[in-house]
């Protein structure tokens, strides 16, 4: 079994009935994201256009963690539905509400209704870097082959 990282947690007031992010099967790597749209005003997202939806969360990571907001393969296969900035990256001095960019490439209004899943949220680990300069870089067999140099 995976570490188990502890997030804090606040659910705006008016998210509160929302039940939090849950993993759905024992080996899922992401919680489902579900919309906090009032339930009397669903969303909708036209065609080829984008709204961004909230999730009525707020979380604080742990210093060298991240947290990404992923696009539902479901919503992609079924509706044509996509995250514009796949993925949304929340870094961990990030402290306010959780906001899913919704881009709708089918063909038909997409209409999200308080409660439904609408992203997922993946927490990962952060390495930080360092550079250093160098004149040139060690070779590979590939080196600077370019796009499409492995021919695949």
């Amino acid at each position: 079994m995976a570490e188990e990282v502890e997030i804090l947690v606040v659910q705006e007031p008016d998210a509160g009935d929302l039940p939090l992010p849950v993993y759905e099967t024992e080996d899922s790597s992401g919680l489902d994201l579900r919309a906090a749209v009032p339930a009397d005003r669903p969303a909708v997202v036209p065609p080829s256009t984008w709204s961004l939806i909230p999730t009525g969360l707020r979380i604080a990571l742990p210093p060298g963690y991240e947290a990404q907001v992923r696009p539902r393969s479901g919503l992609a296969l079924r509706h044509g539905i996509g995250i514009l900035n796949s993925p949304g990256t929340i870094d961990a001095d990030y402290r306010g509400e959780i906001g899913v960019i919704l881009f709708n490439f089918g063909g038909e209004p997409f209409h999200v209704r308080r409660g439904d899943r609408i992203a997922q949220l993946v927490i990962h680990r952060v390495e930080r870097l360092r550079w250093r300069r160098c004149a040139d870089l060690p070779p590979t067999p590939r080196s600077g082959g370019g796009f499409g140099h492995t021919g695949a």
